[in-house]
């Protein structure tokens, strides 16, 4: 889960802290302005300054490991993934971050790129995400199967798409 400042309720918390009195409904609509105001390197080159990790720990990478899956992360930070990995306990096959690719997602380098680490073909992959741009279309673009998780529902009827990360185990059919 996410940090606790992250959602309707921290919004209105940290806003309290600067002397804002925000109003928790419309987080949604905040959050939706900010990502739109987010400005990309026209080569989609990484910028440190401009991303974020937003994390979730569940069950379902140990799930997908015993039904003996590999798992790769993928993310544009500049953290430090395997600093995340050894805190959390995780296993992963391979970790690839846009600080060290040097491509943020959705470009194609860095997907391909991770497959190779995993040696695995693009049609034998599937990427689960939360946006659709970086995400979805960018593994649809090299021939991966994508996965939405859209925990706030603002997308109902997009295909392949997922309340949680915990629901990935069911929709591979595993």
């Amino acid at each position: 889960m996410p940090g606790p400042d992250l959602g309707p309720d921290g919004y209105v918390r940290v806003g309290r802290r600067y002397g804002l009195a925000l109003d928790p409904a419309l987080h949604d609509e905040a959050r939706r302005a900010a990502l739109d105001t987010l400005e990309r390197h026209p080569e989609l080159d990484h910028d440190e300054e401009l991303w974020v990790l937003f994390t979730e720990a569940t069950a379902t990478l140990g799930s997908l490991r015993a039904h003996g899956l590999k798992v790769g992360l993928l993310s544009n930070t500049a953290r430090d993934l395997q600093l995340f990995v050894a805190h959390h306990g995780l296993a992963v096959d391979a970790l690839l971050t846009s600080r060290v690719h040097g491509k943020t997602k959705p470009h194609a380098s860095i997907f391909r790129n991770v497959l190779e680490l995993l040696a695995v073909r693009p049609e034998e992959a599937v990427m689960v995400g939360d946006s659709i741009e970086d995400d979805v279309d960018g593994a649809l673009a090299v021939g991966m199967r994508a996965l939405l998780v859209d925990r706030d529902g603002r997308y109902p009827d997009r295909p392949e798409r997922l309340d949680s990360l915990a629901a990935v185990v069911a929709a591979l059919g595993l």
